[in-house]
């Protein structure tokens, strides 16, 4: 075997999304908002006065293969590394090679850093003198909102490009091209797909185009060729080589889910809540999570307008501890469903905040005498004791002062007039007691 073909095979093995990744602005797929003809960062590139920037977006919309084009068009030196494994010695031999390359030959040096959120504060203070100084430019890759996830200096030295989810049109397109290109693509081997296949691959990929590809190529080398040796992808291929639409997401996605899984819950809208949680779940979302906000928001949004929400919550949350997913999906949904359409009171919590302000300020605390524990203390405590009133003696309920001194006239929960909380109220009128 001569250089040739070892170079060929080495090609060949590589994954149809490797291999179709694009060479140039031309081919690049998407990503219009930054990319277009005339655009700031086309046009940088274009000229080779690209600064530091990072590329930010969900996985498989084109961050990596952006960074390889700017790597093929510069005339400066390219370094990859990726801060999963990359160390402050890999950084500082980069910065090393960046600074021989300027003074030497008077070269740029780019350094692209996949998954650059992963670099700590040491890592990027190792860095940052560099991109300070223009040693390196800077390009790093990231599914992570860098705002959050890196340190500030860096990121404010940097311009942030946000990449958006491919559209189906994008990958569709993308799909096809790969099936005709002979060079890089699936050409050589006769395949074909019926356009409803092609579709639902794109649709299931939901925005990522390197999962879009994987599906593909499982799909022709599994499918059986004809008598001619060629292979048709159907939609039963399809549907078996991409099960089920990519769900995963990044941080800030999982917090977004979460956020409007909340509001929803307190915003009566069974639906979306449904939604958010399933979502939340087939994502990768332990459901645990799920049933324990649903618990804190019965209490918090339903509270005693409804004191059932509570029950029904706490009881599915174990039923999920017992019976285990995807079982308790039932008695989750159930749960989600109750708490949505029962009433809301949010008196529960203003309550609990009045009074944890009160523990917290209000020194003159002190116990009215006769609440004090008469097991113990003087004879005059054991004296006071006894002007305590026991409520059952008086059919339940007796006008008494319980809170200390300085907060006796202070009411912390006051009762809507949705729901339980309007018998709460009533019962409050008999007694006579403060609203």
């Amino acid at each position: 075997m001569d250089l040739f073909d070892f170079n060929r095979n080495e090609e060949t093995a590589k994954p149809l999304a490797e291999r179709m990744r694009a060479n140039s602005l031309d081919e690049f797929i998407g990503q219009k908002h930054i990319v277009a003809e005339g655009s700031l960062l086309r046009r940088a590139i274009a000229t080779d006065r690209l600064g530091s920037c990072i590329f930010w977006g969900p996985p498989g919309c084109g961050k990596t293969t952006l960074a390889n084009i700017i790597a093929l068009r510069t005339n400066g030196e390219f370094i990859k590394l990726n801060a999963v494994n990359a160390g402050v010695a890999d950084v500082k031999k980069a910065v090393e090679t960046a600074r021989e390359n300027l003074k030497l030959f008077g070269k740029r040096t780019y350094l692209l850093l996949d998954e650059c959120h992963r670099f700590n504060k040491t890592q990027s203070d190792s860095l940052l003198p560099a991109i300070e100084q223009g040693t390196i430019i800077f390009i790093g890759s990231t599914t992570e909102n860098p705002y959050a996830a890196m340190t500030p200096a860096i990121v404010s030295r940097c311009r942030v490009f946000e990449f958006k989810h491919l559209t189906d049109e994008d990958i569709i397109g993308a799909l096809h091209a790969a099936i005709k290109s002979r060079h890089k693509g699936l050409g050589k081997q006769g395949v074909t797909a019926d356009e409803e296949a092609i579709e639902h691959i794109a649709r299931m990929a939901a925005g990522d185009l390197r999962s879009a590809y994987n599906a593909l190529e499982l799909a022709a080398l599994t499918s059986a060729p004809d008598g001619e040796g060629k292979v048709r992808i159907t939609l039963a291929d399809a549907e078996q080589s991409i099960q089920r639409k990519a769900l995963s997401y990044n941080e800030d996605a999982y917090y977004d889910f979460l956020s409007a899984f909340c509001k929803s819950l307190r915003g009566s809208d069974a639906n979306a809540a449904l939604y958010y949680a399933m979502r939340l779940i087939e994502g990768g979302c332990d459901p645990m999570l799920v049933a324990r906000r649903l618990v804190v928001h019965s209490a918090e949004d339903v509270g005693m307008a409804d004191p059932r929400a509570l029950q029904i919550a706490t009881s599915a949350m174990y039923a999920l501890e017992k019976i285990g997913y995807p079982e308790a999906r039932i008695p989750l949904s159930e749960a989600i469903i109750y708490v949505c359409e029962a009433e809301k009171s949010n008196s529960v919590v203003n309550a609990m905040y009045a009074a944890i302000s009160d523990a917290r300020e209000v020194r003159d605390d002190a116990v009215p005498p006769y609440l004090k524990d008469n097991s113990y203390g003087s004879k005059e405590d054991k004296a006071n004791s006894l002007s305590y009133k026991y409520p059952h003696n008086y059919g339940g309920y007796v006008e008494q002062q319980y809170l200390p001194d300085s907060l006796k006239d202070k009411v912390y929960y006051v009762p809507s007039e949705r729901g339980y909380e309007k018998t709460v109220a009533e019962i409050r009128q008999r007694k006579g007691k403060k609203k």
